[in-house]
């Protein structure tokens, strides 16, 4: 083998890998309902959830989004049947009195050994508080989207 030869398959080893490098990220999608895998984050979610407000929970689901190991979900605590959440005797009572709580969630969940778990979550926030969580906690920016 020349040495132009060898140069040039340095050169296109080189080229593909920095090509596979700059591979997009995993594609983004939302799990279908009723799925394995948005039961999965919803009972990830749910558990912390359920014991902040000492209640059962089920999830109205607004904007659930998953791309690789990270899932963003927007969407409102409601109680099991689709009542609307009771929030008395919660930590939440007093913003309500106060005008200053919006009854939706949103968190930011990722997957660790196979299991769904929760980054950070946020109830009844008045703003958007997930603004800057991509970069924040390196999540990918197109499933708060």
């Amino acid at each position: 083998m020349s040495f132009s030869t060898f140069g040039a398959l340095i050169f296109a080893l080189i080229t593909s890998s920095l090509t596979f490098s700059a591979a997009p990220q995993s594609a983004t999608y939302t799990p279908k309902p009723n799925s394995i895998e948005r039961k999965q984050i919803l009972d990830a979610l749910r558990s912390p959830v359920e014991a902040e407000l000492k209640k059962d929970v089920v999830f109205k689901v607004d904007h659930l989004k998953v791309s690789g190991d990270w899932a963003f979900m927007r969407g409102v605590p409601m109680q099991p049947g689709g009542k609307s959440m009771n929030y008395k005797g919660t930590p939440y009572e007093e913003a309500i009195k106060e005008g200053v709580f919006d009854d939706g969630i949103c968190a930011l969940l990722q997957m660790e050994k196979g299991k769904w778990r929760v980054v950070t979550y946020v109830i009844g926030a008045t703003d958007v508080p997930y603004v800057g969580w991509d970069k924040e906690f390196h999540a990918p920016s197109q499933i708060f989207k």
